[in-house]
Formats: structure tokens, C-alpha cells, sequence
């Protein structure tokens, strides 16, 4: 996979741009369909990313990118991380695209573009 750009807002992965929050599940492109989270924004001023979301969780590594670092990442997925023995990568938008440029093969990410 190629990141080529990155700015507030949108995601531009082997040419393609994308003005929502994606999830890269081995090595497919989909959107981040956060509704199911949408019930805890009012615990955490922001949408957080929950287990109640699709995760994709057939990996060894996951990353999740968080924007700027708002993106909250509720407890329960850092949990699930552990007992399915998943490395769990949680930093700024950014940096994560800057990890997955070196990634092996059987890494996911969750990338957040916006706040």
C-alpha cells in the first residue's frame, strides 16, 4: 500500500482519497463505520472507537491512528487487543502512516482524519 498524503479531512492511499475515517483490513481499503460508538460520545466528548465497531482483528499487529489525538479508544478494545496476543499500535494519524510505510504484511490499521 502506498500512503501518499494526508492532511486534515482526507487520506490519499494508492491513489485513491478518502474524506472519512478508513479501516485497512489485509490490505483492502473500507470506511470506518463508527455508529455503533456513537452512544458513548457523551462519555467522552468525542466518538470513541469501541469494540462494538468492526474491527479487523485477523492481524498481528494492529495500528490506530487518532487524528491529532482525539480519537479515544475505549478500554475494552485495548483489552481485546491483549487477549487475542494482538500488538496494539495507538498513536497520532501522522505517525501511524509513517509505521505502516514499514509494516509487515499481517498489520490492520484504523485511521482517523479528522480532529
Amino acid at each position: 500500500m502506498r500512503f501518499e498524503a494526508f492532511s486534515f479531512g482526507s487520506i490519499r492511499i494508492d491513489g485513491i482519497t478518502y474524506n472519512h475515517d478508513v479501516i485497512i483490513d489485509r490490505g483492502e481499503v473500507h470506511k470506518r463505520k463508527k455508529k455503533a460508538s456513537k452512544r458513548f460520545r457523551d462519555d467522552f466528548g468525542h466518538t470513541p472507537l469501541s469494540v462494538e465497531e468492526r474491527i479487523p482483528w485477523k492481524c498481528r499487529s494492529l495500528v490506530i491512528g487518532t487524528g491529532t489525538g482525539a480519537l479515544p479508544v475505549m478500554d475494552e478494545v485495548k483489552q481485546e487487543a491483549r487477549r487475542r496476543k494482538i500488538e496494539l499500535r495507538i498513536l497520532p494519524t501522522a505517525q501511524a502512516l509513517e509505521l505502516l510505510k514499514v509494516a509487515r504484511q499481517d498489520t490492520n490499521a484504523i485511521l482517523h482524519v479528522t480532529c
